[in-house]
């Protein structure tokens, strides 16, 4: 004798048992878990861009009016101090020491480091041009790790201000940036969406 199955209901949702003695849960309930790691991960990126984002806005402000912190009032750009001068003055050791030292104080160098922080800074806190904002980003901050140049201590150098040999925060953030360049973030804030919905940017996707 056979029984008939009552048809499913079209709201009704089908789950795989656990295997008894497996511990596994439900394909739903993996599922939801799936989707609740998602929006963790999409938020912690967001608060990742974020504040990669309003260190370098930050850095623009500081050397623009001279708030205090890395920067005094008295050499702030308003009042005529170079907004390069105060690190690359630092720059004493590493293979680009030269190099660096030769670019101190220069004006037209002020301007496109402070453009430079402004424009990067401006872009990861909108949600915009994410790709073109991060790989600048990333450069800028590798080109400022040879200028502090850690490794000074391992060679017998004066402290360079890192408590480590190699890794500090101007690697992570380049890393991290890397991060956010490869997944081109910009569908995570409304302006970002309209971004990447503009004709240019969808001709050339490396300006998302």
């Amino acid at each position: 004798m056979t029984t008939s199955v009552p048809p499913r209901h079209k709201h009704e949702t089908m789950t795989e048992p656990a295997a008894p003695g497996t511990g596994a849960t439900t394909r739903p309930a993996v599922e939801q878990r799936g989707v609740r790691n998602s929006r963790v991960a999409a938020l912690a990126l967001s608060a990742l861009r974020l504040s990669i984002g309003f260190t370098f806005l930050w850095a623009f402000i500081d050397k623009l009016f001279g708030l205090g912190y890395a920067t005094p009032s008295a050499k702030a750009w308003i009042h005529g101090g170079s907004p390069t001068t105060g690190f690359l003055s630092h720059a004493t050791d590493g293979p680009l020491q030269g190099f660096f030292s030769s670019l101190s104080g220069h004006g037209a160098i002020d301007w496109l480091f402070m453009a430079a922080l402004l424009g990067i800074g401006v872009a990861l806190m909108l949600g915009v041009a994410l790709r073109p904002a991060a790989a600048s980003g990333a450069v800028l901050l590798v080109m400022m790790w040879f200028a502090t140049w850690p490794p000074a201590k391992m060679s017998g150098g004066d402290p360079t201000g890192s408590n480590n040999p190699f890794m500090d925060d101007h690697l992570i953030d380049a890393f991290a940036l890397i991060l956010i360049a490869s997944l081109a973030l910009s569908w995570a804030t409304y302006l970002g969406r309209r971004w990447t919905a503009l004709p240019l940017v969808q001709k050339h996707p490396w300006l998302r």
